[in-house]
């Protein structure tokens, strides 16, 4: 009977505490969608990277076919096939009468049906997929093509001439050269610049004899395709792939080797895993306490009416068992119909924003998340209405509860000053997160295992709890201290009543400060997440560029000599608006050798678009000019200037190669500035110099990139045209492809939809602590205005007394919100440094969204004001009369 009757009387405010908890419940549900679909996604992203799982090489007097048959005895082993390494000492090829010789190289020996079962370990880039086969790059060096005779140097043996069949590039020559048994945290090896490839049968022909007199240059690897039948976890599967790896290794009993290429890549995964938690902590979580609370403050608005119908139940014998089962039933209705139907609307999300509907990686993750969403539903309802009735009825008199009169007290920890000791613990504890060298994520070296240091989590933690009291503790001083203020600004609406207004918000401060608080909070909610995610889109495409250097960039082979006159060509190609010609080089400073670039300072700032973070000590324009006026000055890299203690304007003496002669040759320089970045460039030790100074001192312009924009057409068309004008000598990359590559599973598949969550949320907030409890304040307030009509308050002096509080929710909210909000988006980018390559210069504000966040912040505002307005019209007797 009394839910029936709260249904029938008090059913719009039970539908709107119902509300608040449909919200937390979907977003902790979707966050649960959310790290499902991310960790799948990480871990299939890693299965699709590797071309060959595992490398098996056969040690040295090792039989080959005991190493095969245990292979074939594996029930996770799909496909293998033998591999033959071969060092030889150079390869040759004669045109006319020029003879070209390289340096040492390998010699692979390849099976029938290779390709076939690894197709991403060759790349066909021109003639036969089959028969012999030459890498890109050792082709350029032979000036070798199609048909083209290749002589195969062996150490003390005739060479082998063979003919070349096609022309491939190696995608994955890291992993397919490495040292298999390498120490962990070794230095790994550069792949070998001169390859070829034969037939498995030919290979023999030619080495056989070979490996009997000399073991040390011949080996053989099996190569080997899973079953992938893997966790979708990537720490589970990780650990599945390493830990069989470990058990073909101990079956095998020194015979070979296993090279863990899978586990590699679901070893890099892991930490992507952790920064998907990260980010459900840092980004999502406050949203749901944010639901949460906006719940509590729903409940807590009718707290007044509440208290006297619990007040009037103990006059007519109720007792407390009785009360508090009363008040468990309204809680668990409201409970349960804020949890089924927030459960129906992360369902839909999920299968809308990550195309699954399940909140979990695992049936029994999805299972576990939909039941904790489901009991922080519940017990959100218990907090807001089961737990202020049993306090009640224990501490409050029934006299106390009924009276309709009272001054709003001081809460506790304002005379504590509970908000500034957390404001002050989270600028400690962010200082001490964001200091240089901090890690949130801790990768240690050698160890299977990460971790994550927490204690991160009290900085933002602290500034929220901090922030939200000290908005309550602002608006509760303006209300209370400012009241001769407050009837100025309201004279224009409530004209002589607006002494009247003032202290009629001063009495009604509580529900106002509750009110403008949470819409502060709604606010720095949406602002930090689009702010995060609007500088992480704006990083990503800067880390793009700087990987790639321009929006298609084309690089020559280390042998060829590409001229500058080679952007004429380029600039022909259909798509192509601008070309910028790059020396690429090597320089020896001491006995470091390190790259070189060398750039047209007049143009390259723009046809590269530097950013000022690239550089130290000035901005990008600036310390490029330098370039120009000062045609032997250099921009030396951070730790180069660190490692050799440089000093501006000290001479700096660097070896580069002569162009005419090869030799190396003492090029004087005048050390300008400091470049931490710089497009193309690697990440440790590099400079940059003007173009012109290094080919007047070296002989020779010789280009080793060339930098293209596009007119707007794709980049991945254009790369193909490129490549079909340049043929296979050079090597063409375009933005996209680079930032497919360079960017996590993570941060390139799931944050987009993090944040598509994130942010309609952050709308629905908005809209419901404007809108609902705006209007169920001035609902409980019914009651004064009826008794305003009775004493001759007009409608338009009504409207007065509700257009001066809602001005003065939105205004204060709007202001407090978005002061914070951008402090604590400053917080957070600092603090998840990790996720953004490279740090940001500065934040990007997605103004357009932050427009529809005020707007909507706008209409709830609007909506409750006319609503109340429409209430204070009827008739007073009708009001009083129902209450």
């Amino acid at each position: 009977m009394w839910l029936r009757g709260l249904l029938g009387r008090r059913g719009g405010r039970l539908a709107a505490a119902a509300l608040g908890i449909t919200f937390a419940v979907a977003l902790l549900a979707a966050l649960g969608s959310f790290l499902g679909a991310s960790k799948a996604t990480m871990t299939q992203r890693s299965i699709d990277q590797v071309a060959v799982d595992w490398q098996i090489e056969a040690q040295p007097g090792a039989d080959l076919g005991a190493v095969v048959s245990v292979l074939r005895s594996d029930s996770t082993v799909a496909a293998m096939r033998p591999v033959g390494f071969a060092a030889i000492p150079g390869l040759t090829a004669t045109h006319g009468t020029t003879t070209l010789t390289t340096g040492s190289g390998i010699v692979l020996g390849l099976p029938a049906g290779y390709q076939a079962t690894f197709p991403g370990e060759l790349r066909r880039l021109t003639g036969s997929a089959d028969g012999v086969l030459i890498a890109q790059q050792t082709a350029a060096n032979l000036h070798a093509a199609v048909g083209d005779l290749i002589s195969v140097g062996r150490p003390g043996r005739t060479p082998v001439k063979v003919q070349v069949s096609g022309i491939v590039d190696l995608p994955q020559a890291d992993s397919l050269f490495q040292k298999i048994g390498a120490v962990a945290g070794a230095q790994p090896k550069a792949p070998p610049d001169n390859v070829l490839l034969l037939p498995i049968a030919l290979w023999h022909r030619a080495f056989d004899s070979l490996a009997t007199q000399r073991p040390d240059l011949i080996r053989t690897q099996i190569h080997v395709r899973l079953r992938h039948h893997l966790p979708s976890d990537p720490a589970a599967a990780f650990t599945a792939v390493t830990a069989a790896a470990s058990n073909i290794e101990a079956r095998l009993a020194g015979a070979g080797l296993v090279g863990d290429n899978l586990g590699a890549a679901l070893g890099a995964a892991r930490e992507d895993a952790l920064y998907a938690q990260i980010l459900f902590l840092f980004l999502g979580l406050p949203g749901a306490v944010l639901a949460g609370v906006l719940t509590l403050m729903i409940a807590n608005s009718a707290a007044d009416r509440r208290r006297r119908e619990q007040a009037l139940l103990r006059t007519r014998g109720a007792t407390a068992r009785q009360l508090l089962r009363l008040a468990a039933v309204e809680a668990l209705a409201v409970g349960l119909a804020g949890a089924v139907t927030g459960l129906a609307l992360a369902a839909i999300l999920g299968r809308t924003i990550f195309g699954s509907a399940s909140f979990g990686a695992t049936p029994g993750t999805a299972a576990g998340w939909a039941a904790a969403a489901a009991a922080a539903g519940l017990l959100i309802a218990a907090a807001a209405v089961l737990v202020p009735a049993w306090r009640d009825q224990r501490a409050t008199t029934v006299a106390y509860a009924r009276r309709m009169l009272g001054r709003p007290e001081r809460v506790w920890w304002m005379r504590y000053g509970v908000d500034l000791w957390f404001l002050l613990g989270s600028a400690a504890v962010f200082y001490a997160t964001s200091r240089s060298g901090y890690q949130l994520v801790l990768v240690p070296e050698g160890v299977p295992t990460l971790s994550v240091s927490y204690w991160a989590f009290a900085g933002p933690a602290l500034f929220w709890a901090g922030s939200a009291l000290f908005c309550w503790r602002i608006t509760d001083l303006l209300l209370s201290r400012g009241r001769p203020v407050l009837a100025r600004l309201s004279r224009p609406l409530a004209g002589s009543l607006s002494g009247t207004v003032a202290a009629s918000m001063s009495r009604q401060r509580r529900i106002l400060t509750r009110t403008v608080t949470l819409l502060a909070l709604a606010i720095v909610f949406a602002t930090s997440t689009a702010v995060f995610d609007a500088t992480y889109r704006q990083q990503a495409r800067v880390d793009a560029l700087l990987t790639n250097g321009a929006d298609v960039t084309v690089t020559e082979s280390p042998g060829a000599l590409a001229l500058p006159a080679l952007a004429q060509a380029i600039a022909r190609v259909p798509g192509v608006s601008s070309v910028e010609p790059l020396q690429h080089r090597f320089a020896y400073v001491g006995s470091d050798l390190q790259d070189l670039y060398g750039v047209r300072a007049a143009t390259v700032a723009g046809a590269t678009r530097l950013q000022d973070a690239y550089f130290a000590g000035g901005s990008a324009r600036q310390l490029i000019s330098v370039l120009a006026r000062q045609p032997d000055a250099i921009l030396v890299s951070a730790e180069t200037v660190r490692d050799f203690q440089l000093n501006p304007g000290d001479l700096l003496r660097l070896r580069l190669q002569d162009g005419p002669t090869g030799r190396l040759v003492t090029v004087p320089f005048r050390y300008a500035g400091i470049v931490k970045e710089f497009p193309t460039a690697p990440r440790d030790s590099f400079f940059v110099a003007n173009a012109s100074y290094v080919a007047a001192r070296t002989g020779s312009p010789a280009v080793g990139e060339f930098l293209v924009n596009t007119d707007g057409t794709s980049p991945p068309v254009v790369g193909a045209r490129l490549r079909a004008a340049l043929g296979p000598a050079a090597g063409i990359s375009d933005i996209m492809t680079s930032r497919r590559v360079i960017a996590s599973t993570l941060t390139a598949v799931d944050l987009s939809g993090l944040t598509k969550v994130e942010l309609s949320f952050a709308l629905a907030l908005a809209i419901s602590a404007t809108a609902l409890l705006l209007t169920l304040g001035f609902v409980e307030r019914r009651r004064t205005f009826a008794l305003a009509r009775v004493l001759g308050a007009s409608s338009r002096q009504l409207g007065g007394f509700v257009w001066c509080e809602v001005l003065f929710t939105g205004a204060a909210g709007a202001v407090l919100g978005a002061i914070t909000g951008w402090i604590l988006s400053l917080m957070l980018v600092k603090v998840l440094s990790g996720v953004f390559d490279p740090p940001p210069a500065q934040l990007s504000v997605p103004w357009a969204y932050l427009g529809v966040v005020a707007g909507l912040a706008v209409f709830g505002l609007v909506i409750a004001a006319t609503a109340a307005i429409r209430a204070a019209r009827r008739s007073p007797l009708t009001v009083l009369r129902d209450l």
